[in-house]
């Protein structure tokens, strides 16, 4: 198939913030675009909005202004969906209901030729559920772009239960020739982002309900361990709590209560309270005038250590040795035969070792290892800034601060967390991979694209599926096993997919 050409008319039905960015994204493809809007005026006030943000790009280079006024002479405002008849694309962008866009669709399918293509730009409501309501569901799909439109490459191709199969096709071409980074997917609850993404959200809420660490530190390590842009904290106050517990109530409801996707009572609280994010103020943050973010205080050590000895393979902090010497450190790699069992660090007799998904507590207990301290997954050892560290309760102090000297060696802030199972990072990924897993078996989408939409949409520094390839699959099973095994909830039960790459010895990626 072969994208839509640059002379089909593209209706966009919804002025707000999405319609808007889309609407801009198809005019600048080279589309004339009719904006339509149930609101008298808002659709040209749309568009004299769009000249602004073009005046911006302009005056930053990023534009001329030959492109700004082609731009701006593609788009038009009518004002009635009658006035939507020549369209070839129609993109759907108003109120999430769907009976609202029921009633639309409907409406449209009389108004518009017999090859025009439908679609949605819904976040949350079946796509199949929507088409149901037409005569001819075959030609309605979703086209879900992220906000805002102009600036996010992902868009989600939603295939409903009737949609053909070449519609989707066609879409998946024209987003790509917008200069889009498309995703194909089926119509399931949260489709790929908005589901894979709920633990991001949940193992944060989690940790801060259990008093694991405060919204401020779990920020910090989830990025400058993690890699991620923004932390799971100032992510949703960013999005509105509103918006963010809406859809994750959503897409708990529409998978039956799956414990995977349970609401939290802390952002429940918050809604409650109408703190509900940047855009009221207040959220965990405060962005009333003059406030400050609550610091992260950086864990303080004693001397850099002079010797540090590694037994075993340390897996994905494989780097530290090398690290460690060139920081000055004498490290010792104990002899082959000497060195059976998950890789550690030990230094003046504290054993430092990469969660495995057991808190401390346990570990110290089953292993036989009396002075242990468990430090979190990091993206990159190297690039990461801050480390978090823990150990069990009623562990020596000094047993902290001799490991905490290992990563300040390396110049690197440390961060002391309570002793919960799988610290932040770990376990965060290992949920995120464990969702990624159960949309591929359960054919939501492949795992390229499940790893496309969650680095183009919300911007991790890999994919999950990439990511849990890196760490290594069995690492990530026996996490997912260990936090199953401590709160004794479905919510943590590993995917079977995820197992059968393990026992066949095969990978979600080539």
């Amino acid at each position: 198939m072969l994208p839509l050409p640059p002379t089909t008319i593209v209706g966009v039905v919804g002025s707000g913030a999405m319609g808007q960015g889309i609407a801009q994204v198809a005019a600048q493809a080279g589309h004339p675009v009719l904006l339509v809007d149930a609101r008298p005026g808002a659709a040209a006030a749309a568009i004299a909005a769009i000249a602004t943000a073009l005046n911006g790009l302009v005056d930053k280079g990023k534009c001329t202004a030959a492109e700004r006024d082609a731009t701006l002479a593609r788009l038009t405002a009518v004002d009635a969906l009658a006035d939507l008849a020549p369209a070839g694309l129609v993109i759907e962008a108003v109120v999430e209901d769907l009976e609202v866009k029921r009633r639309l669709f409907a409406e449209l399918e009389g108004i518009v030729g017999p090859d025009a293509i439908l679609t949605t730009n819904t976040s949350s409501i079946s796509v199949t559920a929507i088409a149901a309501g037409v005569a001819r569901p075959e030609r309605l799909a979703g086209l879900h772009f992220f906000n805002p439109a102009p600036l996010m490459a992902l868009v989600e191709i939603v295939s409903g239960l009737a949609t053909d199969p070449a519609i989707a096709t066609t879409l998946f071409d024209t987003a790509r020739a917008w200069g889009k980074s498309p995703v194909r997917c089926r119509s399931t609850p949260g489709f790929i982002v908005n589901r894979v993404a709920r633990p991001f959200y949940a193992e944060g809420l989690r940790l801060v309900q259990e008093q694991a660490a405060d919204p401020a530190g779990i920020d910090a390590i989830l990025r400058e361990s993690g890699g991620f842009r923004m932390g799971p904290f100032e992510l949703m106050d960013l999005i509105g709590h509103d918006v963010n517990f809406a859809v994750t109530r959503s897409v708990h409801a529409a998978y039956f209560g799956d414990p995977r996707f349970q609401p939290s009572l802390i952002q429940q609280e918050l809604v409650e309270a109408g703190r509900l994010g940047r855009k009221s103020g207040r959220g965990f943050y405060d962005y009333r005038p003059g406030a400050e973010r609550p610091p992260v205080p950086a864990f303080t050590t004693g001397a850099q250590p002079d010797r540090v000895v590694v037994r075993g393979d340390l897996g994905p902090a494989a780097a530290l040795p090398g690290l460690l010497r060139a920081a000055g450190v004498a490290v010792e790699e104990e002899a082959e035969g000497q060195a059976d069992g998950p890789g550690v660090l030990v230094v003046d007799g504290v054993t430092v070792a990469l969660t495995d998904g057991r808190s401390a507590g346990q570990r110290a207990a089953e292993d036989g290892i009396a002075a242990l301290v468990l430090f979190d997954l990091a993206l990159d050892y190297a690039k990461a800034t801050r480390i978090a560290i823990t150990t069990r309760n009623g562990a020596p102090y000094d047993h902290l601060t001799t490991a905490a000297s290992l990563f300040t060696a390396l110049g690197k802030a440390v961060t002391v967390i309570d002793d919960a199972p799988g610290m932040a990072v770990l376990r965060t990924v290992a949920m995120l991979a464990n969702e990624a897993a159960d949309a591929v078996m359960q054919g939501v989408a492949c795992a390229a694209d499940v790893d496309t939409a969650m680095t183009k949409g919300v911007n991790y520094p890999l994919g999950p599926l990439a990511w849990a390839e890196r760490i290594g699959l069995a690492r990530v099973c026996r996490a997912l096993d260990a936090l199953a095994h401590v709160y004794g909830e479905d919510r943590y039960r590993a995917s079977a997919l995820l197992r059968r790459k393990i026992w066949e010895g095969t990978r979600f990626h080539d």
